[in-house]
């Protein structure tokens, strides 16, 4: 069981965030399908995960009350949260139960499973879908588990990992059609956030943020980084960070909410910060915000827009996911007292009302996972998409349907919603997850790059007119 949070990993689920969308009427099967079959597979025989029937456990025989332990507890050394929180003790029971009834037994490997990651080349990409006269191919793969991207003035893309523990640089071959993948760190914990200040590649990690100076001369060395001199907490739930450059010159990074739900307003969590490029001058400015994996600033009026993750354990359709912008210092939106700004917190939204927080800008849907957003600001898309933002959504993990799995097309007028619209559809086909769209980012061409931390692919869409 102690592999459970690589296996997650793999396929970009983020296991620190789980909670059961499951009922107690579930039956142990229903359970483990919706929590567990996209690891270890729909027949328990193994999917990117290893299979959960005979094979050497490591963490003691797999027997009920074992794996009662092992569910309950987590494995914190690896990043395997306890699921106590999140399932109630008759769900464990029953899980466990259902995973001892068929540990003994000898269940066919999986190789088609994660060879369903990689289709050939030709029916992967006609498989998608985008609007007239764009065109998608792959840019990069073999950048395991990839998530936020940054693109250098000399045009390499510094990309950030997970549970690969590793930061690559995607370096142009002489086509500028493709790009060659090499790994500048690993053995790091999580640095799922990159983004370039004065030079110099940071890195987030769950408890703290790394600099590499002078990068673009130095990404094929395995260059050494400095530590940079910021407390953060490094909860594992939501614990992940994302940090971005500010026009401003500073650096933003989120601190999500280490639970499901939890009353966070007296912590650092569920809270938005920026600091100097040196880390000194840590300073709040918004708070109750559940879980941004994603922010941008807009082209001309430099406000910071973010997306935020909804609650889970409300049912298949509720609450919707959020997208945000900051009009000012210290504004509230919302959690844990209101969710997608018109759903009170069964829990903590007693004696308050949503008007007092912060409205999203748009309201993406319940369970979608909205990761990473940029606006887009070249000149190869057509007019109409200039200063309007791309959304990538990483899709439902416990949802009885799947939803999201796709990348959006936001138009604005001022800070007003105008329309959400499909730009990329394909990653799920029928109930097949082909990949997992994770963050965005646009080439000094104009071209859009989308990285994939399911299949370790980045995309990328160019407009030929036509």
């Amino acid at each position: 069981m102690h592999k459970i949070a690589l296996q997650a990993a793999a396929i970009g689920i983020a296991f620190a965030s789980f909670a059961a969308q499951a009922a107690p009427a579930q039956t142990a099967e229903q359970l483990y399908q919706a929590n567990c079959a996209a690891c270890h597979g729909v027949k328990l025989e193994g999917a990117v995960g290893p299979t959960l029937g005979q094979h050497a456990w490591i963490h003691g025989a797999p027997t009920k009350a074992n794996l009662i332990k092992v569910i309950s507890k987590g494995v914190p050394e690896k990043n395997m949260p306890a699921w106590s929180p999140a399932l109630s003790t008759q769900q464990i029971e029953l899980l466990a139960g259902y995973i001892a009834a068929n540990a003994g037994k000898k269940l066919a490997a999986a190789p088609a499973a994660a060879a369903a990651a990689k289709p050939a080349a030709g029916d992967l990409l006609s498989g998608f879908k985008l609007p007239k006269g764009f065109r998608i191919s792959v840019y990069a793969e073999g950048a395991t588990t990839a998530r936020s991207m940054v693109v250098s003035d000399s045009g390499i893309v510094y990309v950030g990992s997970r549970k690969a523990g590793k930061v690559y640089a995607l370096v142009p071959r002489a086509d500028k059609q493709s790009a060659e993948v090499v790994t500048i760190a690993e053995g790091l914990e999580n640095p799922i956030g990159v983004t370039l200040l004065n030079g110099a590649l940071y890195v987030g990690e769950i408890g703290r943020v790394i600099r590499f100076d002078n990068i673009d001369k130095r990404y094929a060395q395995k260059p050494s980084y400095e530590v940079v001199k910021v407390s953060l907490p490094n909860d594992k739930w939501h614990g992940e960070k994302v940090i971005k450059a500010s026009p401003d010159g500073k650096l933003y990074i989120p601190v999500g909410a280490p639970c499901n739900i939890c009353d966070t307003d007296d912590t650092k969590s569920a809270k938005i910060y920026r600091m100097n490029a040196d880390g000194s001058q840590l300073e709040e400015v918004a708070r109750g915000v559940r879980n941004t994996v994603g922010f941008d600033f807009h082209p001309t009026t430099r406000q910071l827009w973010f997306t935020d993750n909804g609650r889970d354990e409300m049912g298949d359709n509720t609450p919707s996911c959020e997208l945000n912008v900051l009009t000012k210092f210290g504004q509230h939106f919302g959690f844990p007292y209101c969710h997608g700004g018109a759903v009170p917190d069964p829990q903590f939204g007693k004696g308050r009302t949503c008007e007092e927080f912060v409205e999203p800008v748009a309201k993406l849907g319940p369970h979608v996972a909205p990761l990473g957003l940029s606006f887009y600001t070249g000149k190869q898309f057509p007019e109409a998409y200039r200063n309007n933002i791309f959304v990538a959504e990483h899709g439902s993990w416990n949802r009885s349907t799947k939803i999201g799995y796709t990348v959006r097309f936001i138009t604005l007028y001022g800070n007003k919603l105008v329309s959400d619209t499909s730009f990329i559809d394909g990653f799920l086909r029928g109930d097949e997850v082909i990949g997992r769209p994770v963050d965005v980012a646009q080439l000094a061409d104009g071209s859009l790059l989308i990285s994939d931390d399911y299949a370790g692919r980045i995309f990328r869409v160019t407009y030929d007119g036509k």
